[in-house]
């Protein structure tokens, strides 16, 4: 254990990370699955990128908000996988102080930004639904830039005061952190100093950030409901259902884990409960979301289809 002494005191200078278990005989069937997962992953997500940027019918807004959900995908399961497959396989599991903050800033932002992204599309879609003539006044190709550059810029914020809320913090006991990945509850839990500043800074902005995003999408969702069963057609209700039902699955699939991990009592938080959770969200939901929209979208799968026989032509 690699520590510092200033001032009489021991400050850590290094974590180490136990990981999801600590059998052996575990290690390399885990690792074995948990790369078949993170590989599916950026398989899923890269090709949906490479979907849409080649097929000019997929160019409108709502698959260039799914291209850039799909690429946040690739970079919020790359921040925390690489380093968790490693450790299966090391003896040491240990990451520098450095390391740690930064997994989890970049880990703080890519989640916090996709909130904020998950809740611009569900606003392109009450758009699209419920006022389709505004719909490409409002919706515009700079309007949506600037709703990426905004989600991003939410996150940052957020990644930004949680972990600056970590530097002030001191780690002087132990520097065992009982998680496969640098989050923030674990780290409060071990620092040494006082935390009433950090929890009251993840109560506020968790809470702000997660009751506007899930607002703004329930409220979407409630017109989009609302003028769909208005239609007089079958046909045309279960055409804007579908076209909804797997933004509508990937929300609340994302937020009711979020919800769970984050905000429900303190004292119903168990160790292997908190880590089954957090595999979820971080790791199997960028793995479901490519597939949630690819096999649920009329779309897509013909773009895949056309895609698939223009390489097969080609060779």
């Amino acid at each position: 254990m690699k520590m510092m002494v200033r001032d009489n005191d021991t400050t850590v200078t290094s974590f180490i990370l136990t990981g999801l278990t600590d059998r052996q005989d575990l290690q390399l069937p885990l690792f074995a699955v948990f790369s078949f997962i993170y590989g599916m992953t950026l398989l899923g997500n890269l090709g949906m990128i490479l979907i849409i940027r080649s097929e000019p019918q997929l160019h409108t807004p709502m698959y260039f908000f799914l291209s850039c959900l799909s690429f946040l995908d690739v970079c919020y399961s790359s921040t925390l996988t690489p380093n968790m497959l490693l450790n299966f396989l090391m003896v040491s599991k240990g990451v520098s102080y450095s390391g740690c903050l930064i997994q989890y800033g970049f880990f703080a932002l890519f989640a916090t930004t996709e909130m904020f992204l998950l809740a611009a599309m569900a606003y392109d879609r009450y758009m699209a639904i419920c006022n389709p003539l505004l719909y490409t006044v409002v919706v515009t190709k700079k309007g949506c830039v600037l709703l990426i550059a905004g989600s991003y810029l939410g996150g940052a914020v957020n990644s930004l005061i949680h972990t600056l809320g970590l530097l002030r913090l001191s780690f002087c006991s132990s520097n065992v952190i009982d998680h496969f990945f640098c989050d923030l509850v674990p780290l409060l839990n071990l620092s040494c100093s006082d935390t009433h500043l950090n929890k009251i800074l993840v109560s506020v902005f968790g809470s702000i950030i997660e009751a506007a995003t899930l607002a703004i999408t329930v409220i979407s969702y409630f017109f989009i409901i609302v003028t769909v069963l208005r239609i007089r057609s079958a046909k045309g209700r279960q055409k804007m259902f579908s076209t909804c039902a797997s933004h509508f699955t990937a929300v609340f699939t994302f937020h009711g884990t979020i919800l769970l991990m984050y905000f429900r009592p303190s004292f119903s938080h168990l160790l292997g409960t908190d880590k089954t959770i957090s595999v979820f969200y971080t790791m199997v939901i960028p793995l479901l979301n490519p597939f949630i929209y690819s096999l649920r979208n009329h779309d897509v799968k013909c773009a895949t289809r056309k895609l698939l026989k223009r390489k097969v032509f080609m060779c």
